[in-house]
């Protein structure tokens, strides 16, 4: 049985693939996880922007 592993989307990208690889993580729309991060004020932005400097990319 393999982990599964959280990444940044390549395919599912707006702007750093992050709302795209925890939709493709968690098998929901990514649009949900756009909504939300926009939705939260001030946090989303803040987060969105940790998570793509730590969450590394998908790999080819």
């Amino acid at each position: 049985m393999g982990s599964k592993r959280l990444y940044r989307s390549r395919t599912n990208r707006i702007i750093a693939g992050v709302c795209g690889g925890f939709g493709e993580y968690f098998n929901i729309d990514p649009v949900i996880i756009r909504i939300l991060a926009i939705v939260i004020p001030g946090f989303g932005w803040f987060a969105y922007l940790i998570c793509a400097l730590i969450i590394p990319s998908e790999p080819y």
